[in-house]
């Protein structure tokens, strides 16, 4: 199996790596179209900030190369935003793979922002399934409300997706690659999709 790591600028590129190392998955790191294209497992990892990641993909033509793949695609956090079509941070246009708007969480005397910690899985199904009550972890200011898509939802301020499946397209809110266990099922159930 190839999968291949999809090179931008995101932050979390070596945590992802270093948790497929631990699997025993082979992966490449590239931005190159032919090797993404190729690969029978790609992954879009991401943190940082939307508009500026948005203009990276573009400039490298990333964005047309990711909506385009058939082979299953997994975004992470910034990965799983982008790939909707729009965000409120810094009003960005997004990907468009999912037809939901990225919200920013309003932050109350309860809850600050941005989320950070270790929240639980609810109501998983599709490739989440086997997750219920698991807890993994996050860090996100903004956040997809639950639509048709969701496939595993969590709470923190307001229930929102933790987990989102359509087609070949797959994508979680929380890091996988810092979830411990429950993390690496997940990480396993895409790579064995």
């Amino acid at each position: 199996m190839q999968v291949a790591l999809i090179k931008y600028n995101a932050g979390n590129i070596q945590s992802v790596s270093y948790a497929l190392e631990r699997l025993g998955i082979d992966f490449e790191v590239t931005s190159e179209a032919e090797k993404i294209l190729k690969a029978d497992k790609v992954i879009f990892p991401g943190v940082g900030e939307a508009s500026s990641t948005m203009q990276y993909l573009k400039a490298n033509q990333l964005d047309r190369i990711i909506v385009s793949l058939k082979q299953p695609l997994l975004g992470i956090c910034l990965g799983m935003q982008l790939m909707c079509t729009h965000s409120e941070e810094n009003d960005t246009p997004c990907l468009g793979i999912f037809p939901e708007t990225v919200k920013r969480f309003i932050p109350n005397t309860e809850e600050k922002v941005p989320h950070m910690g270790w929240n639980t899985l609810q109501q998983c199904r599709g490739f989440a399934s086997g997750l219920d009550g698991q807890y993994v972890y996050f860090v996100h200011s903004y956040y997809v409300p639950v639509n048709v898509y969701t496939v595993a939802t969590t709470h923190y301020a307001l229930p929102f997706s933790a987990a989102m499946q359509k087609d070949n397209f797959y994508a979680v809110q929380f890091h996988p690659e810092k979830s411990a266990e429950a993390g690496e099922k997940m990480l396993r159930s895409f790579l064995d999709l």
